[in-house]
């Protein structure tokens, strides 16, 4: 038993990179590259009661939505859509048309 306690333990290679989450999973290296999801850019638009408005989607392209502003803040708006409900939405979500 003397000789396995004397033995020097072996050290573990460090591998390039961590192992994939599942088989075909992109590897972290290369989801860093692709550019992060961001919102809409907020504009100096000022929305007032009464305004028109279009939907913004993702990246702030337009959604094709319409609708009446029925209350506004600094922050987000109180939006009667044309086709359905009213929808409160922060204002970087809406393009004053």
């Amino acid at each position: 038993m003397t000789d396995i306690a004397n033995k020097p333990i072996p050290k573990l290679n460090k591998a390039p990179q961590p192992p994939l989450s599942h088989r075909g999973a992109t590897p972290d290296s290369d989801r860093a590259k692709k550019p992060p999801l961001a919102e809409p850019s907020a504009t100096d638009q000022e929305l007032n009661p009464g305004d028109r408005v279009e939907g913004l989607g993702n990246f702030g392209m337009p959604t094709g939505e319409f609708g009446t502003v029925e209350q506004a803040n600094e922050d987000d708006a109180v939006v009667k859509w044309d086709d359905d409900g009213r929808m409160r939405l922060g204002q970087p979500w809406l393009k004053k048309v």
